[in-house]
């Protein structure tokens, strides 16, 4: 049996493959000899020499670049094989060979994100084409987990849910100034002020997220209320009422963890209420998918919830309310994934083949992920002091669906 063989013979659990390399026999895994394969095609032999060696970065380069192939089944069907039978919950062997290839952990709790680096990491993604994420977000361009009180609702649905549900922790009132770090698009910041009537400023490290937002600002009426900038958080001065932030942490990096809360801190004013909603990591402190880290997100690190802590408390910020999303993410990937597989033949066009395998290789790895691996998301509200917030969490839920109403 091929060394790749080996590998995988560990790893299929339930379901059946069949490993057409090049020059050589077909091999086939797994336990259930009654299903149809899924068939995979290695272009060279030296396909599955990488990928045993470095399985983490290799096997999805060997996507991207066309030489690993599915001739009966799809990728995600691959990816749900191999990671669906090694659940994070369950450890074991099979997890351990899937971790092999990863940046040690110390090595990436030191690596720095400066400023000027994060710029160059968030302009590698979010500077791509406005009409690529226009094919498969929702209209308002939430490129974050959204909200799922139904697992049958649709994308946009869920989406506005999402706004609503962060919104609603911020405990909010008329004519308060709100930070949202790393804006994105600016969907966030005129939400609240639509069903808050409070004044947001937004910062992001993407020109081009920057141009749509004070535009959709613009548009609304609201540019006065609304407003934008491109700079760094840890340039800004000053103090505001709230801080929101959706979707940054995961780009701060874990060496910049003590310097992101110092800084929120100083920004918060004393009765603040901060909302941070980020992907994070179950368990234990992780260290970067080198895909991901290479092609999608260069720089990011998943936060586990104990490093959230331990940088928080230093700065006596308080965790006021902590709720843990599961699988909200996996459902909005998929919505993603599909979108994307419908619109394929627009963005090979955009871009190209390759393109295009890379970022469903990306998708597609995002929700195994959060199905079987060891991410989820992390929504914590932090306040400076103890009583900053009702005692009980009653007022999120009354008005949750207030905004909900007013967002109609």
């Amino acid at each position: 049996m091929s060394l790749i063989g080996k590998l995988l013979g560990t790893l299929i659990k339930r379901g059946r493959l069949t490993l057409i390399v090049a020059d050589g026999p077909p091999e086939t895994f797994g336990p259930d000899r009654d299903e149809d394969p899924i068939i995979v095609r290695f272009a060279d032999r030296r396909v599955g020499f990488q990928i045993a060696r470095n399985p983490r970065l290799a096997f999805g380069e060997a996507y991207m670049d066309g030489r690993l192939t599915i001739d009966n089944g799809s990728i995600l069907d691959l990816l749900e094989l191999i990671v669906g039978a090694n659940k994070w919950e369950d450890g074991g062997q099979g997890r351990k060979l899937m971790s092999k290839g990863k940046m040690g952990n110390i090595a990436a709790l030191f690596r720095r994100n400066p400023a000027a680096r994060a710029q160059q990491n968030v302009a590698h993604h979010y500077d791509l084409s406005d009409d690529l994420y226009d094919l498969f977000l929702d209209s308002d361009r939430q490129y974050s987990c959204a909200y799922y009180n139904d697992p049958a609702n649709s994308l946009e649905q869920a989406q506005a849910d999402k706004k609503a549900h962060i919104a609603a922790k911020l405990h909010l009132s008329p004519g308060q100034h709100v930070l949202d770090i790393g804006c994105g698009w600016g969907g966030m910041a005129l939400y609240l002020n639509k069903v808050a009537g409070v004044s947001v400023t937004g910062v992001t490290l993407s020109k081009e997220q920057l141009r749509v937002a004070r535009e959709r600002a613009a548009a609304a009426g609201v540019a006065d209320q609304v407003k934008f900038e491109l700079i760094d958080y840890r340039a800004l001065t000053g103090t505001y009422d709230r801080i929101v932030s959706v979707g940054m942490f995961e780009h701060v990096g874990a060496a910049h963890y003590d310097e992101f809360f110092e800084t929120c801190h100083r920004l918060l004013k004393g009765d603040g209420v901060m909302l941070l909603h980020t992907i994070g990591k179950l368990g234990g402190a992780g260290s970067p998918d080198p895909f991901t880290d290479k092609w999608v997100f260069p720089g990011y690190h998943l936060p586990s919830l104990s490093q959230m802590a331990a940088a928080s408390e230093k700065v006596r910020l308080i965790a006021s309310d902590v709720e843990t999303l599961r699988l909200h993410y996996a459902y909005t990937l998929r919505a993603w994934l599909e979108r994307c597989e419908g619109a394929k033949a627009k963005i090979v066009a955009m871009y190209d083949e390759r393109f295009f395998r890379m970022w469903e290789y990306y998708l597609a790895g995002g929700i195994v992920m959060f199905e079987r691996g060891a991410a989820c998301n992390y929504q914590v509200q932090y306040i400076r002091e103890r009583h900053s917030v009702p005692i009980t969490r009653d007022y999120m839920a009354a008005t949750e669906a207030r905004y909900r109403a007013l967002d109609k």
